[in-house]
């Protein structure tokens, strides 16, 4: 197959396009993830304080991973409708692999600094400079190895779970009810991916208590199924999208050679 054939190739196209909005989105939740911001400040409203499992004083303090996280899964919904659960099996494994970079970051952090990017750095365009610019890269840039642990082996176990969810909804509606199969799996799959998270990274990596990280996991989860309830109707505006690009033929065609995929 040429160049040419493959630009005039829809199919291959789009799955192209998933697949970059897929990785690029994982990639840069897991580097924005060490930012915790106040749901309740952006909205303007007063701080919730609510008490699960005997931990009181919890509010919505989120990683800004989360923001972006829900794509992830919406798109793992949509190739999981047009590609089936080959390729996003294969797609998860490419992005935990893909997650090399995170190599890089580390030798980044190793490299010696030079004095007047250390210590006279105004490069923000604040004016105001950091005291110590080096520091505050390894601050930033260095999250804690548990975390990543933790956030890959909830990745694959959610991409797992989503994919047998969605197609076993799937088994038992047919075509009908999309957005059973796609909110519901992804429901269950941020069930479980909320708490493994938290677990490798804080429990075993962190020695928290185990009831905090059931009350923090609970606290996450409400938020998840919030914003993918929420995103139920963007689903069929990407599926409209989608079929519109692709004609109705081909758009079948896609959706019935998935379906026919063993898991």
């Amino acid at each position: 197959m040429n160049i040419h054939q493959v630009l005039k190739d829809r199919s291959l196209i789009l799955f192209l396009i998933l697949l970059a909005v897929f990785i690029g989105n994982a990639l840069v939740a897991e580097f924005v993830g060490l930012k915790i911001f106040s749901l309740e400040k952006l909205m303007g409203i007063a701080p919730f304080s609510m008490k699960f499992f005997g931990v009181d004083g919890l509010g919505f303090n989120l990683t800004a991973g989360v923001v972006l996280w829900p794509v992830v899964f919406v798109m793992t919904d949509i190739i999981n409708e047009y590609y089936g659960p080959r390729l996003v099996r294969f797609i998860s494994y490419l992005t935990v692999f893909i997650y090399f970079a995170f190599i890089f970051v580390w030798l980044a952090i190793l490299l010696p600094p030079n004095d007047w990017w250390q210590f006279e750095s105004g490069m923000l365009g604040s004016g105001e400079g950091i005291k110590d610019m080096n520091l505050a890269f390894r601050n930033v840039m260095g999250a804690g190895l548990w975390i990543i642990i933790g956030s890959l082996v909830a990745f694959l176990i959610g991409q797992v779970v989503d994919v047998m969810t969605f197609h076993k909804i799937k088994t038992i509606t047919g075509e009908n009810k999309l957005w059973l199969r796609a909110t519901g799996s992804t429901l269950v799959s941020q069930l479980i991916d909320s708490f493994v998270v938290l677990f490798i990274a804080f429990y075993i990596g962190a020695d928290w208590e185990f009831t905090r990280v059931l009350a923090i996991g609970l606290v996450n989860y409400i938020y998840k199924f919030i914003v993918a309830i929420a995103l139920t109707p963007l689903l069929y505006v990407v599926h409209y999208l989608i079929e519109k690009y692709l004609g109705v033929t081909l758009a079948n065609q896609l959706k019935q050679s998935a379906a026919g995929q063993a898991m």
